[in-house]
């Protein structure tokens, strides 16, 4: 997957030196659809797993605090990096609201702000994706089943996912699902909201 992600931006980057501007005025259109697609495929997933419902009502309103956590932590960390690159704490703070979900926190702040902070947006969260597959099974190993969760962000409950259920266990699994689930549905909300400061 990190190679299938890195390879489509390299073609993307590629691509771009050939396309005109009215074929990028069609991607815009494009990615859009894509987009409510997605977030389309979200609600069925979410909608469909009854057995997350069951388990999110035996634990109760604490299942919250673990995607409350991560979400104050991401936006206060990206937050500190943009104050010490000298970064607009808007644009660190919307950033670090993208939770990893890459393809939507790159295309909200591209279509509300402008392409190079976008852009950043993108690949900030490709690389937080990678990063948490990278050091997940250390975090399970060392320092907490539990801990696998916060790294991956939104992709908890898709894309980190099986990586998670690899390395941790059932219940582990049923809260990143839970986070995952949460954090996506905050990153169309805080972003828009955290760029126009």
């Amino acid at each position: 997957m990190a190679w299938l992600i890195l390879g489509a931006v390299g073609v993307g980057i590629g691509l771009g030196f050939f396309i005109n501007d009215q074929m990028v005025q069609n991607l815009e259109q494009i990615s859009t659809i894509a987009l409510a697609i997605l977030l389309l495929g979200i609600g069925i997933d979410l909608g469909q797993n009854k057995k997350i419902w069951y388990g999110l009502k035996e634990k109760g309103w604490r299942i919250l605090l673990i995607p409350l956590a991560i979400a104050i932590g991401s936006i206060a960390a990206a937050g500190l990096c943009a104050l010490i690159i000298n970064l607009p704490l808007n644009e660190g703070t919307a950033i670090g609201a993208g939770f990893g979900w890459y393809s939507l926190s790159g295309i909200l702040i591209t279509r509300l702000y402008n392409n190079e902070i976008g852009a950043m947006a993108f690949l900030t969260n490709v690389f937080r994706e990678l990063l948490a597959v990278l050091i997940m099974p250390f975090l399970a190993k060392h320092v907490g089943q539990i801990t696998t969760i916060a790294p991956s962000g939104a992709t908890s409950m898709d894309t980190t996912l099986p990586l998670i259920s690899r390395l941790t266990n059932p219940e582990t699994t049923l809260l990143a699902f839970v986070n995952g689930a949460i954090l996506s549905a905050l990153v169309p909300i805080l972003v828009p909201l955290l760029i126009q400061l």
